[in-house]
Parts: C-alpha cells; structure tokens; sequence
C-alpha cells in the first residue's frame, strides 16, 4: 500500500487518536472543569462591602472551575477608596463545595470577629495558568488591602481543585517573605492553610508538611486527623509547583486522597506529564466545548511547535549536551512547563560513568545517547500503560460525586482512627483559629480542640448536607436541563444583602503604591441552566435567593455537576 494512500485511509483514527491521547493525560483539567456549578450567583450591587470593616480573623477561600463571584452579579468587596475589588463576603457568594469549611467558624465566633471571602478569578480553562496566575494576583490583591486597612487581621487560606493550584503558589509566597516587610501579607498573620486536592503535593508527604507530627496534625492543633503514617501514593499531577512553605511550615494542610489523580498521580509517567504540560496552555474550554476542529487545532499545533522549538534552541545552547546523560524526553519536559525561560540554565546532567573526562566529538557518543533515550523513555513510563488502563476520568471523577476528587466530604473511617472527614477536619481547625484570634493570642502549639469546636464543625457540615438533600427530594429528577438567557439583575422579591453591622471601621493608613498587581475580575456569562429554588445555609444571615438547574440525582453525597448542564449551588 502506498503511503500517501494509508495516510488517506487512516486520517480519520489520527483525527480521533489526537485528542483522545490529549483527554487522557488532561485528567487534571478535566477534574477542575467538573467541580463547580457554572453560573454566577445573583446579587444586590448596589450595597458594598469594605476591607476597612475589620474581623479578628478572615478566610481568604478560592474555589474551582466556574465556582468563583462574578462582577456585576455578585455584591463584591471594595477596597479603603471604595474601588471594588475581585472578592466577596461568604454572605453575598455560595460555594457548594468550600461553604461547610469556610463557614463553620462564624457559628463559634462573636458576629462581627469572622469573616469568610471567596476570590473571584477566571476559573475557566481557556488557559488553565493564565487563570491560575490571574488567581494568584488575586488573591495576593485582596490580602494585600485588607491587612493594610486592618493590620491586626489574622488570615487563614482555604483552597479546592483548581483553586487549591492557587492556594499553594499563594501560601508559599508568602511563607517565603520575611516579616514586617512590605509583601503580601505578615506571614505570623497566616494561622493557616487548607489545601484540597493539593496538585503540587511531593511523593511520600503528609497531610501536615512541616509540622512535629506530619501524619498527624497542624503544628497547634492537638486533634488527631488519622492514627496512621502511610502517605497516599503517588505525588501531584503538578510536581513543577511543589516545594515547602517556608515559615508557613507546620501551618499547612494538604489533602489528598487515594486515586484523586489531581493529587495522587503515580510516579513514572513521564509522557502524561508532558501532556499535562502542554495542556496547561491550551485552550481547554474550547476543546471541551467544540472538539479538534481548524480552530482548536491551530492552537494546539501552535502549542506543540512552541515547545519543540523551545526543545532544540536548548539543546543548541549546550554544546556538549550529546556527552551528557539527558534526553530528549527531559528536555521535553523542561521546556514544556508553563513557567519556563529560554536560556534558562538546566539542572547539571549526570555524567554517564562509561563517559571518558575528555571532550570527545558528539558523534562518538551516538550509540550511548540513543541508548539513553530508549532506556529513559522505558524507565520513565513504567506505570503509563497502567494509569491508561485504570480509566482516569471515572477513577477521579465519576459520576454523582464517586470519583475521589469528591472523597474529602466523606472520607472518615472511624473504625480504622480517623474520625472526621477532611472537610470537617479543616473546619474544626479553622474554627479553633478564629477563636483564638478573637481571644487575641497567638497560636498555641499545645492547643486542644474544644467539644464544641468539634460540634461546630459536624453541625455545619449536616446543615449543608441537609440542605442538599431537601433541594435534591423538593425537585423531580430531570435530564437535560434546556438553557434558558437570565439577567444580571438581583433576582426579583430578593431582599438586599447587607453586610454585619457592628464591626468597628477604622480608616486604612496612607500608603505608597502597593506592588501587587491590579485585579483582574470575571465576566458575566449570558446563560445559566434551567433554574430551581435552593434553600439558603443557616451559616449566614439570609439573602439573596438564586436559582439553579435541579440536579439530575437525589443522592445527599456532595455531587459535582453532571455534564448534561444541571448543577446545584447553595444560595446565602
């Protein structure tokens, strides 16, 4: 057969093979585009919440895909000059997911000591890092302006799926700042950081990095989160943002569960993580929504030809790169990630020991090289095959909430020593640090949690859960919610939603021009699913009432949204 003639014959299975090997390795995106309700929550714009409305301690959450307040729709937060900010109060934005660990504090507090703010950012994937930068700028912003209007605010940072990329570029910032300095934020004011589905978590960590007891509990914190040292297999589906955080270390909490691919990505897979690579700079959305057509292919190949190109130009800056035991695959890899620089210096290659101390020409070194490769391609995909086969996308995500990307709502085991679920085990911890920032101390390592905090935690947890459920039994399961164009209008008999009266104001001091960067906000989309009244959290005072799409389970298990557009959002 002639080979113009099985190129013809076969066009079709490369049309196919394409994204299809693209999907698998994009499980990481895939996971962040399913775990959230799209479509913003509706809100009163004409009252303003300000930063200068001081608390004793603030949560700075950053939630997933599409989970994000929207300007114009959303009743978002305004810095010391009355600029609006890319922020809102937890009591102008619901978040199905991070709702019962950011909440659960203000039923432990005094009114007006706690506060919960969700960070709007792009959340989508029409360029997974431009969002997640875009989500680190904000977020610094935010944090930024509050401590500057409010200099004895505590923090704590809570982040889930993709926001949980941001958190961990955020917290280790500024773990890597030193104090009193004009950076984010004082990092003594971070009491602490909860991280969901940690991608950039290292192979064999704990769920406490940098704390006395690693496996078991946050440095101050004296609840046991597990009785057992065995870390979950695997490392980050993003090793490239792992690293400590600096004096942020015992503070952290990063959760992973087992076959959360997100988190728990088996090592050895050298191809897929060239893959995720050049996924993170694709336009995802796009490929989701529309396929490999002109468009969305142009993009890739652009991708693909930027990376190979950046391949050989740093091969070319390294005259004896042929002596040295590096392949190409690694190079691939190096030039591939998101934050590379060309001319950027590489990691100094290990020098095969059948290599002679004198320069010889590059071609005498061919066979050993082209053995390199084939041997490094081997070692280096042993557990690719296996990933493949394992099914990723249901392994991770599953329908109705069964992938282990939603395990964190409902993996306590007490039988084997862990009580509460990681959700409840992060809201038990904030809810004891929102105490003693409104008691004014500093953290103490010998903290004990108390009964109540405990209390606190689970009764937060069931109000959501029962929530859900009374919203999943009051609707008629239905599939294929039809679209239906909505204003961006408060919704009509909502009452206004106000911010808690009673917090002392305290005007933000005169200060050069900050050096974080501006905000950037979100735009409204022009479509939301077909809507159902939810009922409103008792976490907060009741506001705007938002309409969604009725989910197509009755299951009380949190849920991610289903791919036929129905999604569930609890509204404050």
């Amino acid at each position: 057969m002639a080979f113009r003639e099985f190129i013809g014959r076969h066009r079709i299975v490369s049309t196919v093979a394409a994204p299809a090997a693209l999907g698998v390795a994009a499980i990481v995106a895939a996971t962040w585009a399913l775990t959230s309700t799209p479509g913003p929550q509706t809100a009163d714009t004409q009252l303003k919440a300000s930063v200068t409305e001081c608390h004793d301690m603030v949560t700075i959450s950053v939630a997933g895909r599409n989970d994000t307040p929207v300007a114009g729709t959303t009743k978002m937060l305004v810095d010391a000059n009355g600029n609006e900010l890319p922020a809102a109060l937890s009591g102008d934005y619901s978040s199905h997911w991070v709702d019962p660990v950011v909440n659960a504090p203000g039923n432990a507090v005094g009114p007006n000591s706690y506060a919960a703010v969700y960070i709007a950012y792009p959340a989508n994937m029409s360029s997974y890092e431009d969002a997640v930068n875009t989500g680190v700028g904000n977020t610094e912003k935010v944090m930024h302006d509050i401590a500057q209007a409010c200099p004895n605010t505590k923090f704590s940072i809570v982040g889930y799926s993709e926001g949980a990329d941001v958190v961990r570029r955020v917290a280790r910032t500024i773990g890597h700042q030193q104090p009193n300095q004009d950076g984010v934020v004082d990092p003594n004011h971070v009491l602490g950081v909860v991280i969901l589905a940690d991608a950039g978590r290292t192979a064999g960590q704990g769920p406490f990095p940098g704390a006395k007891d690693p496996f078991g509990n946050p440095d101050g914190f004296d609840q046991k989160y597990q009785n057992g040292t065995q870390p979950i297999s695997g490392q980050g589906a993003l090793p490239d943002t792992g690293g400590d955080f600096g004096s942020l270390n015992g503070k952290i909490a990063s959760f992973c569960s087992e076959g959360d691919l997100t988190c728990a990505a088996p090592q050895n897979i050298s191809l897929l993580q060239l893959a995720a690579n050049v996924g993170r700079q694709l336009d995802v959305d796009s490929l989701q929504r529309d396929g490999l057509t002109p468009a969305t292919g142009q993009d890739v190949a652009v991708v693909l030809g930027r990376v190979a190109m950046s391949a050989f130009a740093d091969i070319a800056s390294q005259p004896n790169w042929m002596q040295s035991n590096e392949t190409f695959l690694q190079v691939l890899l190096r030039v591939s990630d998101p934050e590379y620089k060309p001319g950027q210096a590489p990691k100094p290659p290990v020098q095969a020991t059948a290599i002679s101390q004198t320069q010889l020409s590059p071609l005498a070194y061919l066979p050993q090289k082209v053995f390199n490769e084939i041997v490094g391609l081997i070692v280096t995909n042993q557990n690719t095959i296996p990933v493949i086969m394992s099914d990723p996308y249901q392994l991770t995500l599953g329908p109705n909430g069964t992938g282990h990307h939603f395990d964190y709502w409902r993996d306590n085991d007490p039988n084997n020593g862990k009580p509460l679920t990681s959700a409840e085990y992060a809201a038990a911890w904030l809810t004891a640090l929102a105490k003693q920032a409104q008691a004014g101390k500093q953290v103490d390592p010998a903290t004990k949690p108390q009964q109540a905090d405990l209390v606190a935690a689970y009764k937060a947890a069931d109000d959501v859960k029962a929530q859900r459920a009374a919203a999943l039994s009051a609707t008629p399961t239905t599939t294929g919610a039809a679209p239906t164009t909505t204003s961006a209008s408060p919704t009509t008999g909502a009452t206004p939603t106000t911010t808690a009266s009673g917090t002392p104001t305290t005007v933000a001091p005169t200060t050069s021009a900050s050096a974080i960067p501006a905000p950037t906000t979100t735009v409204s989309p022009s479509q939301t699913p077909a809507p159902t009244t939810t009922v409103a959290p008792t976490t907060s005072p009741a506001a705007t009432t938002t309409t969604t799409a009725a989910p197509t389970t009755t299951t009380t298990v949190p849920a991610p949204p289903t791919t036929t557009g129905a999604a569930v959002r609890v509204a404050n």
